[in-house]
């Protein structure tokens, strides 16, 4: 019966000065989350599409950026096959996760009996993307 008597009597005087400790913030929230990432969102996107940009557009590895499915279905709408024709786009499916660090989502893409396929990023509603993948055009 002592011992925890003992202990306590040994410990109490050393747990305010503990609670403070434990409870003291040592940065506000904004200069913690600066420390784990001291790049702006703005900036990690511009990075990524630098290092995306070394591959192929309309692959997983260098998505086209669109806003949502809507974006998908009117950047599809501006692309022509090689001899100016709209070519024949089949069902959307996910193929994994792209250069942006999302879900990207591929529609196979035909042109006079050739099928492609091109890779969408859709969390991208700021971005206007007007250029095409290789092998098609795209039309404004």
């Amino acid at each position: 019966m002592r011992f925890p008597v003992l202990v306590a009597l040994l410990i109490l005087p050393a747990a305010p000065a503990f609670a403070r400790q434990l409870g003291a913030r040592t940065a506000p929230p904004d200069a913690m989350i600066a420390q784990m990432n001291p790049t702006s969102p703005e900036e990690e996107i511009r990075q990524l599409a630098i290092a995306a940009d070394a591959h192929p557009l309309g692959t997983v590895e260098n998505p086209v950026r669109v806003g949502g499915p809507e974006g998908e279905h009117a950047y599809l709408g501006h692309l022509r096959c090689p001899d100016g024709s709209t070519p024949t786009v089949g069902a959307r499916r996910e193929v994994g996760i792209g250069a942006f660090g999302s879900v990207v989502a591929a529609y196979d893409v035909t042109c006079g009996g050739i099928v492609g396929r091109i890779v969408f990023d859709m969390y991208h509603e700021e971005h206007v993307e007007t250029r095409a993948p290789a092998g098609f055009t795209f039309v404004p």
